[in-house]
């Protein structure tokens, strides 16, 4: 099994750099890939950021590298979910960040649109004001 960077997902995903593309394709096809719940982050921000790419394809490419059978998510729960969350109108971030927290009894911020969105994401934990 082998880890990979955000930038071997951001080249599958895009396409970009056509070496790096196809390097990227062959170690996902002759390997078991590893990817962390922080490369899923960084990888929303750059497409989303970087890339311009809109919601529903960045919620489509992840949902794409999480669900492939050669890859291993670090914490598949939260991951999927969190993706869930997004694909709700949530920020990647915050969707991670609540969905990490279901052994809490309730998630507290300051972030009122948080607070707003999150329950047709989520019904645990509850997202409070504190």
């Amino acid at each position: 099994m082998i880890g990979v960077d955000t930038n071997v997902i951001v080249r599958l995903i895009t396409g970009d750099d056509a070496l790096q593309e196809r390097k990227a394709r062959e170690l996902f096809k002759d390997s078991i890939v590893y990817i962390t719940t922080t490369v899923f982050l960084e990888t929303e921000w750059v497409l989303r950021k970087i890339y311009g790419i809109d919601r529903a394809r960045v919620t489509e490419a992840l949902l794409r590298i999480a669900e492939n059978e050669r890859v291993v998510v670090e914490d598949p729960p939260r991951v999927r979910a969190a993706i869930e969350g997004y694909r709700t109108g949530l920020d990647f971030a915050d969707a991670l960040h609540v969905a990490g927290s279901d052994k809490a009894d309730a998630f507290a911020t300051f972030d009122q649109a948080l607070v707003k969105a999150a329950p047709s994401a989520f019904d645990h934990p509850p997202v409070v004001s504190p």
